[in-house]
């Protein structure tokens, strides 16, 4: 895709992914924040009521078959994988298809380990695409609602 040649590096590609990602969050009405410098395991924060979620946002242009193949370790700088302590989403655009995926950590880095996907923005066979229901689920990020908490049953006053 012609976005993808303008870069000279993956890594101006990521910047760049990574202001998408935070102009889009924006959009969907979250509020974000980028953490100073490299040496953070995620690259975006996002205001989910009182928390910030740790988002890390990845990319892929690469084409196999009917789907985009979208890696999720860690670049050649970053010497350990990523864990679920450090991260709370995923957040992986489909440059070709301007579509996004915002994936909890806990499908990538749960007890199997995946360190890449199949993302097919545009299905050609029923539930065939298991990642699917992560396609612009923005709504993910939201904060979690609270559930009343049940009343304990008031004893009856008796009397006449």
């Amino acid at each position: 895709m012609d976005e993808c040649k303008v870069f000279k590096t993956f890594k101006e590609r990521g910047e760049w992914v990574e202001l998408r990602f935070m102009a889009e969050a924006m959009y969907n009405r979250h509020k974000v924040s980028k953490p100073w410098g490299d040496s953070s395991a995620f690259d975006v924060g996002v205001e989910s009521g009182r928390r910030i979620l740790r988002v890390q946002v990845k990319s892929t242009a690469n084409r196999t078959g009917t789907g985009y193949l979208c890696q999720f370790k860690p670049n050649a700088t970053k010497k350990q994988d990523y864990t679920l302590q450090q991260i709370d989403f995923f957040a992986a655009y489909v440059i070709p298809q301007d579509r996004w995926y915002i994936i909890p950590a806990k499908v990538i880095l749960g007890v199997r380990r995946k360190h890449a996907i199949m993302l097919c923005p545009m299905p050609r066979k029923k539930n065939r695409y298991s990642h699917e229901l992560y396609r612009e689920a923005w709504l993910l990020m939201l904060p979690r609602q609270k559930k009343p908490r049940p009343q304990k049953p008031q004893p009856r006053r008796g009397g006449m």
